[in-house]
């Protein structure tokens, strides 16, 4: 995606910091023609990923990467204080969205791809039907999709939550394996004898608090006038997976006391989304591409081995894309190149940086001037969520 970049803006000149650790080796880029420095220092404009280490930020630069400071998240209060500090125009891949603030750059997909996957390969371990090979053991997505055309699931009935990249990667491998897609009310009344999923969204799993009918966008604007209506599910679901994006302030999926029910059917969680001590009972804790597994005991609220009989099995992968790494950082770099860098050429003519700019002049832009007291340390711990 660089050398299709210095081809389409030669007026840019692109420079690679040097590193051990990427899935593009020094070697790849040099052989490209691009100079790769220890001190990039030169350059105006810093692409990443991930946070930047606080001594690594350089004054007076433009930075991208996924800042995670847009919830107000505790952790990283200090990264945020710094970039005010350096006068560092932070512009947070979070946040370039298009004029009706849909999202232009991200993982999703790479997440719900792994995250789906992960989820088939938890059961089939638990159960002892098959033993797929981790995701990060292979070469590319082409070779993942290959182990599943390998398996057959059991017959079970699948929820999937969500209605952007997340839940529609995860959907790709649910498609995939021939997994037949029913509508709710077929989903809620119905055994079926082949594996089915059910992709459903907000209205679906929450209902007005007055029983009237709501929208969708009342529920993102004033989540609170909503619960949860997600038991419904539960109770004739083998399998959850989660794809959504859960807002402060909106109706838990399930709670640890729903979980104890005997009417709760639901024995797999893949939770993608991985928002902890939140509104998934079973997500305990966010697990690693090392260990993807642990089991939550209903009854005692308390982690156990995933393999016990009546654990709820959970994927909580909070790194997904990492799995797929050449994949992920293709489809990063091709949304970049398509809808970020063009920005610098014409005047940011659509607002793509203007939108996405979270600081300016060693102060918070007007759109992200909510973030002050999170700044100033005058919210306590809870009051953010990750």
């Amino acid at each position: 995606m660089l050398k299709k970049a210095a081809t389409k803006f030669p007026e840019a000149q692109f420079i690679v910091e040097k590193s051990d650790i990427r899935v593009f080796t020094d070697a790849d880029y040099e052989k490209e023609g691009f100079q790769v420095l220890e001190d990039v220092s030169g350059a105006d404009v810093m692409i990443g990923v991930k946070e930047v280490p606080l001594p690594a930020l350089i004054p007076d630069k433009k930075y991208f990467f996924f800042s995670h400071t847009i919830k107000k998240q505790p952790y990283n209060r200090d990264l945020l204080r710094e970039i005010l500090a350096k006068n560092i125009e932070l512009y947070d891949h979070e946040v370039i969205t298009d004029e009706k603030s849909a999202r232009l750059i991200g993982f999703g997909r790479y997440a719900g791809l792994v995250g789906a996957y992960n989820g088939i390969r938890l059961i089939g371990i638990k159960e002892n039907l098959f033993n797929l090979p981790k995701a990060e053991s292979l070469p590319d997505l082409d070779a993942m999709l290959s182990e599943l055309d390998k398996i057959q699931l059991p017959n079970y009935k699948f929820v999937l939550t969500g209605s952007g990249k997340v839940a529609h990667g995860a959907k790709e491998i649910l498609d995939h394996m021939n997994v037949r897609k029913v509508e709710v009310t077929e989903y809620l009344e119905k055994d079926f004898d082949e594996p089915v999923y059910c992709l459903i969204d907000v209205l679906d799993y929450g209902k007005r608090v007055d029983g009237t009918t709501g929208s969708r966008e009342e529920f993102y604007k004033h989540p609170e006038n909503y619960v949860s209506d997600f038991f419904k599910f539960a109770k004739v679901s083998d399998v959850f997976i989660a794809g959504h994006f859960y807002g402060q302030g909106a109706p838990v999926f399930f709670t640890p006391e729903e979980a104890k029910s005997k009417d709760f059917r639901i024995k797999y969680v893949t939770d993608i989304s991985c928002d902890i001590a939140g509104p998934v009972a079973s997500t305990i804790r966010p697990s690693t591409i090392a260990e993807p597994f642990y089991g939550y005991d209903s009854q005692t609220e308390a982690e156990c081995d995933f393999r016990n009989e009546n654990a709820i099995a959970v994927m909580a992968v909070d790194n997904l894309p990492c799995e797929l790494p050449k994949d992920a950082s293709e489809g990063f770099g091709q949304m970049f190149l398509k809808s970020v860098i063009p920005a610098f050429f014409n005047d940011d003519e659509n607002g793509i940086l203007e939108r996405a700019r979270m600081t300016q002049n060693g102060k918070l832009t007007s759109r992200f001037e909510y973030l002050e007291d999170y700044v100033q340390g005058k919210i306590h711990e809870h009051e953010g969520f990750e």
